[in-house]
């Protein structure tokens, strides 16, 4: 019961203390029509009869919850059956309406992520930006809700978090000797000991950075750190929280002299969640998210850094039109996204160019190479080059989505990977109109991703709900109780055959992967002097490397600057062997109904299938008249069960994915380690040399062959779990199914009515997804026959 309770995404309930819990309180009707306030009218209609679907389905899983509360209220003993019953209705329930969708914008420094943010949620100014210098210096979540004031919780980290940070920064500031000539320059000029030490000034005061670790523990922060870690900040303004704000989020300058209590802790703040009241413009349940381009040296923000990405089912990777023509970070922002895909819930890369507005004309005229058109005016000229820019990374996107993706993934038939969008115009419009800033497109975007979602979770919802009320209702028929233990056996010898058959057919998927891994080691072998070479040697020689050479190695390999592009030593040796089975590791892992064999999902399917098709033939054979509330019962658990094994599995791909650098990270540590306590004259030199020997003597003793190995053995691990869990979980539902035994049932409160109620409801789904497209063609055609729009005002034509 437990296992079936984890695959449907929800927390086991202990019967003995939760049997008789209250669920969980309606939402009140004011404040579920305030969340559509976000969406048109057609949208909103769709939206209100999904919404009315789904509470009407908890009402009446509530009532029925009732009922059988009180049909065993006074038993000494409740049977299996029943609790089990009470344990499903209860997690439903209270299952969440909607898992937010997180939206996550991924850039580079100045690339204009807090602008757009802002002009998404049509608020100028609410999160810090500037022109000039890292304005958002940590992860920044935004998403609206039903509460009154603007509000805003920012997250610290924890006392243990900041010791371990605090063990790294004096270690990487301690000089047993002290360097002269080149080292001495390269001190002064390294950003991983500005970081530092800034760090320690910012919150322990000035001549903190000569202090030892032990000493650091002993003074006072300077200043006040809350108990609990978070701090919440409320405002009825959003001009009101963005001042309260700034001091948190904003990257505060080297060298200023500030003194607020604000500035001091701002080396702890971790995550700030940003939550607007009843937003019209994004709808609850979405969460943009500003993310740092690089990570950070402190473990747990970048571990945080990592999951964040990883939990977002959309990314746009946000460039300025200045750098989206090239550069390494835009490479890796995109490379970072595409492994998001790999080994996360992202499932939409879309490129963002923001900052369009930014044109010379005259030298943009000089250097055109498209048209024939005469250029009339400064916005013609931005159009112009909007759409060459679509039309040329949009194709480039593809390419390179299709090097590293399955072919048919949903990703690579989208119309639309780049949007081209302009904030400051959004808000001045002194040289495009709204619509061509291309925000309104990106909140389109948002709000039919969340349709799309909605619909898909209250048809599974209703759908799932309907099952438990047949079974509920089927309790109470005698004729239940006949012949059900001969059906029941027949199914288990049919499971256990299917079982076998599944775990072969999970062996011959998985199997592809064996001969790219092979491929990718022999030519990590080959390469991988060369890609450690590439991260170990600058233009400028060690001048500013040779402290951030020593923070790579107190990191095991892994350095995360506000400033430097990020450095992962294990990432970049092993990259041969991921360029090798991305492809088929996308395919192994995605969704939808590929027939090609490789994927995992779809003989999950055929499992179910033929368990259900089994059911039906039993059914039809012995003629099941009253069992036939039972049979649909064991046919929608079925669907649950294995529907829950994709989330399941979609959490144990990230541990597959990254178990190649895990493996060589791990195996890598002693020279990383040996390497950190180098110092003195031309301790760079000796710590690259110390490196280079020992992966070249990891990589003799089989350094990437144990990566392999450690691969297959993460996938092996992933098959046992999915047949454990499938057994016991079918098991369970079969044993629930048959009346022999002890007494798994007795006679329940009459369900009756709320059987009746359920059945219309699950009958209102088509009629809900009907009218939906109808609304949407009505909308369609209302738009083909209404007159054109009117040509931009005069203003934009000069």
């Amino acid at each position: 019961m437990a296992e079936t309770e984890d695959f449907l995404g929800q927390e086991p309930h202990p019967v003995d203390d939760d049997l008789f819990k209250e669920p969980m309180k309606k939402r009140r009707r004011s404040d579920r029509d305030q969340r559509f306030r976000a969406f048109p009218s057609v949208e909103q209609s769709a939206l209100k009869e999904y919404e009315r679907l789904e509470s009407r389905t908890r009402r009446v899983l509530s009532n029925t919850y009732q009922k059988l509360i009180q049909s065993v209220f006074l038993d000494d003993s409740i049977p299996n059956g029943v609790k089990y019953l009470i344990n499903r209705l209860l997690a439903l329930i209270e299952k969440p309406s909607l898992d937010p969708i997180y939206i996550g914008l991924f850039g580079s420094t100045g690339a204009g992520k807090s602008s757009l943010i802002n002009a998404i949620i049509q608020q100028d100014m609410l999160l810090p930006v500037s022109g000039e210098s890292i304005c958002t210096s940590c992860i920044v979540q935004v998403s609206s809700g039903c509460c009154e004031q603007y509000e805003a919780k920012i997250h610290l980290l924890s006392d243990q978090e900041w010791k371990e940070e605090l063990k790294n920064l004096t270690r990487l500031l301690h000089r047993a000797e002290e360097p002269s000539g080149e080292e001495e320059d390269a001190w002064g000029r390294d950003d991983a000991v500005e970081e530092a030490v800034w760090k320690l000034q910012l919150f322990y005061g000035n001549g903190a950075e000569g202090k030892n670790y032990e000493e650091l523990l002993r003074a006072k922060p300077k200043g006040k750190i809350p108990t609990s870690r978070v701090i919440t900040l409320k405002a009825e303004e959003a001009g009101e929280l963005s001042v309260k704000l700034d001091p948190y989020i904003r990257t505060q300058r080297r060298g200023w002299d500030g003194e607020s209590a604000e500035t001091h802790i701002w080396p702890l703040i971790k995550l700030v969640e940003v939550t607007l009241p009843k937003s019209e413009l994004i709808p609850e349940g979405v969460v943009l998210v500003d993310i740092p381009g690089t990570g950070d040296f402190n473990s747990k923000r970048d571990e945080m850094w990592k999951k964040t990405i990883d939990k977002c089912s959309v990314i746009w990777v946000i460039s300025d039109i200045e750098r989206v023509s090239g550069g390494r970070a835009h490479e890796d922002l995109l490379n970072e996204s595409i492994k998001a895909c790999q080994r996360g819930f992202c499932r939409d890369v879309a490129l963002v160019v923001t900052k369009t507005d930014k044109l010379h004309l005259p030298e943009y005229l000089r250097e055109r190479k498209v048209g024939n058109q005469a250029i009339q005016s400064q916005r013609e000229a931005v159009l112009e080059r909007n759409t060459v820019i679509k039309l040329q990374r949009n194709k480039m996107l593809k390419e390179k989505l299709k090097s590293k993706l399955p072919a048919d993934l949903k990703i690579l038939e989208a119309s639309e990977l780049v949007y081209t969008v302009s904030a400051q115009e959004y808000w001045q419009q002194g040289l495009l109109a709204e619509e061509e800033t291309e925000i309104p497109k990106l909140r389109e975007y948002i709000r039919r991703r969340l349709l799309d979602k909605k619909r898909r979770m209250v048809t599974t919802y209703v759908t799932e709900a309907f099952g438990l009320l047949l079974l509920t209702d089927s309790f109470n028929c005698a004729e239940n109780l006949q012949n059900e233990y001969s059906h029941v056996s027949v199914l288990r010898r049919f499971v256990e055959e299917k079982i076998q058959l599944l775990e072969r057919s999970i062996d011959r998927c998985f199997a592809h992967i064996e001969r790219p891994l092979q491929e990718g080691v022999r030519d990590a072998r080959t390469a991988y002097r060369r890609l450690l070479g590439a991260c170990l040697v600058r233009s400028k020689g060690n001048q500013g490397f040779h402290q951030t050479l020593k923070a790579v190695c107190l990191k095991n390999g892994i350095y995360a600057s506000r400033t430097l592009a990020r450095i992962d030593l294990n990432e970049a040796i092993t990259q041969p062997i991921y360029d090798r089975i991305d492809p088929v590791f996308g395919g192994i892992f995605r969704s939808g109904k590929p027939t090609d064999g490789l994927a995992l999902m779809p003989h999950i399917d055929a499992f179910k299938h033929s368990l259900q098709e089994k059911m039906t033939e039993i059914g039809i054979r012995n003629g099941w008249k009253y069992d036939s509330y039972k049979r649909s019962f064991l046919i929608q658990e079925i669907s649950a069960i294995l529907g829950g094994l994709e989330g399941h599995i979609l959490r144990k791909r990230r541990r597959i994915y990254e178990s190649l650098t895990t493996s060589v990270q791990s195996d890598l540590k002693p020279c990383y380690e040996e390497a950190a306590q180098i110092t003195g004259k031309k301790a760079c030199e000796r710590m690259k040399d110390v490196i280079r020997r020992g992966v070249d003597r990891q990589v003799a003793e089989g350094m990437f062959e144990r990566a392999q190995q450690r691969m297959q053995h993460q996938f092996q691990q992933l098959k046992n779990g999915i047949t454990e869990k499938v057994k016991g979980s079918i098991a369970t539902m079969l044993t629930l199914a048959s009346s022999q035994g002890d007494g798994l049932y007795k006679e329940l409160a009459d369900v009756k009515s709320e059987y009746k109620e359920m059945e219309k409801l699950h009958r209102s789904l088509r009629e809900v997804a009907e009218n939906a497209v109808l609304r949407r063609g009505m909308q369609d055609f209302l738009l083909r026959m209404s007159p054109s729009k009117a040509p931009p005002p005069s203003r934009f034509n000069s």
